[in-house]
C-alpha cells in the first residue's frame, strides 16, 4: 500500500507530460491535412531528370 504514494504522482505526472505532448501536437499543425499524406503517395514523382 506504501508503494501507491509514489505510484500515483508518476502516472499523474506522465499523464501530464502526454497531455501536453498532444496539446503542443494539436498547436504545431500535425493535424492540419489528414488526407494530404494518402494522396502524395499516389502521385508519380519518378520523371527523368532532363
Amino acid at each position: 500500500m506504501n508503494v501507491l504514494i509514489y505510484l500515483i504522482p508518476i502516472a499523474l505526472f506522465m499523464g501530464g507530460i502526454g497531455l501536453a505532448a498532444f496539446i503542443w501536437s494539436l498547436k504545431s499543425g500535425q493535424y492540419d491535412d489528414l488526407e494530404g499524406a494518402a494522396w502524395r503517395i499516389l502521385q508519380d514523382d519518378d520523371q527523368p531528370k532532363p
